[in-house]
């Protein structure tokens, strides 16, 4: 009588996994921490000028701001800082737009951003002809470390209008989806800094001097 052969049983194994593009995670650990190691150096920057900025307002005595320069004017200024802080908002609104994919929301919150932006820094340049026939960076050491400090953040927001404008034209060509929006979520964050920076200045070079005699 003739037998059947059996083939052996094979142990079960699970499901397969879906597999991640080969890098995403360890591109977006590398994007993200690049930039956050991109903000804390500005950061530590900023910090530097704000510590000498205290330290001659310290050395200088009762009198400041020194050789009969007024006290910073605070009119045009309290407009310019709601302005840019405000921005967050749109900002914000853009990033998690784009995590939703509406690309549409996204593309009208990144133009405010840059509106807001781009108004802060002609209000700047407007605050810049004002001040620039009473004092200069050449002046003295507060004049060079005023112009320095607000020029150089206006620089820096000057540089996010920029890549604002490149998430935005590359989203009509349709760069970033869901599943790859890492450069937006970076410069939104430093859009984010950008703000709070000012925060620090706004108080240092334009309240504190309201406050002292």
């Amino acid at each position: 009588m003739s037998t059947i052969p059996v083939e052996p049983a094979r142990p079960l194994r699970p499901p397969a996994l879906p597999i991640a593009p080969k890098g995403a995670e360890g591109a977006k650990g590398t994007a993200f921490w690049g930039m956050v190691l991109l903000i804390f150096t500005e950061a530590t920057f900023f910090a530097i000028l704000l510590m000498s900025y205290f330290y001659l307002r310290f050395q200088s005595g009762p009198v400041w701001p020194p050789d009969g320069i007024e006290k910073p004017p605070l009119f045009l200024i309290s407009i310019m800082t709601p302005i840019l802080l405000l921005s967050s908002i749109p900002a914000h609104i853009a990033g998690s737009a784009m995590r939703k994919g509406r690309v549409g929301l996204m593309r009208v919150a990144l133009v405010l951003t840059m509106l807001q932006g781009l108004t802060f820094v002609l209000l700047q340049c407007k605050e810049y002809l004002d001040s620039i026939g009473e004092f200069t960076p050449q002046t003295n050491a507060y004049g060079s470390l005023f112009y320095t400090i607000t020029g150089f953040h206006g620089v820096h927001v000057t540089v996010g209008l920029f890549l604002l404008l490149w998430l935005l034209v590359y989203s009509f060509k349709g760069r970033w989806t869901p599943e790859s929006h890492i450069p937006v979520s970076n410069v939104i964050l430093y859009w984010h800094f950008v703000d709070a920076v000012w925060i620090f200045i706004f108080t240092a070079l334009y309240i504190s001097p309201h406050w002292w005699p």
